[in-house]
């Protein structure tokens, strides 16, 4: 039995990563996709950059995979978030990783196409296989988003599947509430942290 396991932002779920999973399928029996999550205690933490829920996300892979993949939210990090950093020193960052770890049965690799992360993934031993970044990244298509919420023109509607179009227009409060905000995020050791709960 072998798993994959990918984290990702998926904020929103593009073509992109649709592909990465579809590789990932035929390379391991189960493919555990983990959207990363920001948590206050039960509450999630949402901003500019990370737009829209768990729940949201979660419905989204479903549109495309159903039950064929395993989808959760053990890739989740609770405030204060500085509490995890410097990482490997910290034992938070090591109960995440037994988080992600968590149901995985058998053999196991991580996916990454940032060599950075898979550097981080390796010194948490989660066997990282580097495959090559996409070009097309859910932060620019985010970006089309709110460039529409704002009155411009972008074919956003290209880079994600009709399934998750349908489900992104369902959410356009969303976008709209987002697109008007600053964002509101601090980048720490190349990852992305939302400024609320960083030093709760």
């Amino acid at each position: 039995m072998i798993t994959a396991l990918y984290l990702a932002h998926l904020n929103p779920v593009t073509n992109a990563h649709v592909e990465i999973i579809k590789e990932l399928k035929k390379q391991a029996d189960v493919v555990k996709v983990m959207p990363v999550v920001f948590k206050d205690e039960d509450r999630e933490i949402n901003s500019k950059s990370f737009p829209f829920d768990f729940k949201t996300r979660k419905k989204m892979l479903e549109s495309i995979f159903g039950d064929s993949i395993k989808i959760t939210d053990d890739y989740a990090f609770q405030a204060p978030f500085k509490k995890y950093l410097p990482p490997l020193v910290r034992r938070k960052s090591w109960k995440l990783r037994k988080q992600i770890l968590d149901g995985v049965e058998g053999d196991y690799f991580s996916y990454t196409g940032d060599k950075a992360e898979g550097y981080m993934l390796k010194m948490y031993r989660l066997r990282p296989k580097i495959g090559e970044r996409k070009a097309l990244s859910a932060t620019s298509v985010k970006e089309k988003l709110y460039d529409v919420a704002l009155g411009k023109k972008s074919a956003w509607k290209e880079d994600v599947p009709e399934e998750i179009v349908k489900i992104i227009d369902e959410e356009w409060k969303t976008v709209e509430k987002f697109a008007k905000e600053e964002d509101q995020t601090t980048r720490i050791v190349g990852m992305k942290f939302p400024k609320e709960g960083y030093s709760k």
